[in-house]
């Protein structure tokens, strides 16, 4: 995937606050991950995240480079930090211009912990929304651990499908929609959200073009589909658990993420992405 060489960026919608924080692992591996990202992502109780955390230290920030590194689409192209800018600018010109009412949300970078609207996180939970400050967080390794840990191919696509799922959530939120979420299990308000969010996802996808990226092509879509397999709860369970729980699910099944992916993907439209009331 590239960006138009010419196509203008806007570093302005990302905040940068990495190599402020060390950070210590969540308790309990992945299955604490999950439980972490289902409560940041659903809007739960910041202070219920906080209990959740121990011995966190939280980072300051250090002074950004990207308003001088990331200006365009060529800048995207040769750095992955410009890309992921590229990518929530792309989002967000997305949204914009398709959902009425539409509030930008901005994206922060950080480098082993953060402290949010929601309460204290490290990079342990992964990319998440946070509804209560409207920000979108991710720590860029983590692209790294969706290879070396989740097993997944990578590529442009695959980073720009995390980013446009967590913006699925943003989107969500301004609707009304994140108030359905919670529960676990396989028919679950909270994985019927996540799946939303996926279908949300594949419908940037299939307008990216129409913004500064170039077109998409068959095998990058088949990258982020790849990603979104490797997230699926039962594969989780299976890599970490060697048994699949469907009552302990709450982002849906590897089928299922993939599935309402390529149907935003394929449609082009949001209103096909009614998960809460689809037969899952």
């Amino acid at each position: 995937m590239t960006f138009r060489r010419g196509a203008r960026l806007n570093p302005g919608q990302v905040r940068d606050l990495r190599g402020g924080g060390g950070g210590l692992a969540v308790g309990g591996g992945l299955g604490g991950i999950v439980l972490l990202v289902a409560v940041l992502l659903l809007g739960g109780n910041p202070s219920d995240v906080t209990n959740l955390l121990n011995n966190v230290t939280v980072g300051g920030g250090q002074q950004s480079d990207l308003e001088q590194e990331c200006k365009t689409g060529e800048d995207a192209n040769q750095r992955e930090d410009c890309r992921i800018v590229g990518f929530v600018n792309s989002i967000q010109e997305f949204w914009s211009e398709g959902l009425s009412g539409y509030q930008p949300a901005p994206t922060t970078f950080f480098t082993g912990a953060v402290n949010t609207g929601c309460g204290q996180a490290t990079s342990q939970v992964g990319p998440f929304y946070c509804p209560n400050d409207k920000q979108v967080y991710i720590d860029l390794g983590f692209f790294d651990e969706l290879k070396s840990r989740f097993g997944a191919e990578g590529g442009p696509l695959a980073e720009g499908y995390v980013l446009a799922h967590e913006y699925g959530h943003h989107v969500q939120d301004l609707l009304g929609d994140l108030r359905n979420s919670g529960g676990t299990g396989a028919n679950s308000g909270s994985v019927r959200t996540e799946l939303q969010a996926d279908c949300y996802a594949g419908v940037w996808a299939n307008h990216a073009e129409e913004t500064i990226l170039e077109p998409i092509t068959e095998q990058q879509v088949a990258q982020a589909l790849d990603a979104a397999s490797a997230v699926g709860d039962d594969r989780i369970q299976k890599e970490t658990q060697g048994r699949i729980d469907r009552e302990a699910w709450t982002h849906g099944s590897s089928e299922q993420r993939q599935q309402w992916f390529t149907t935003g993907w394929q449609s082009g439209d949001p209103n096909q992405c009614d998960t809460f009331n689809a037969d899952l």
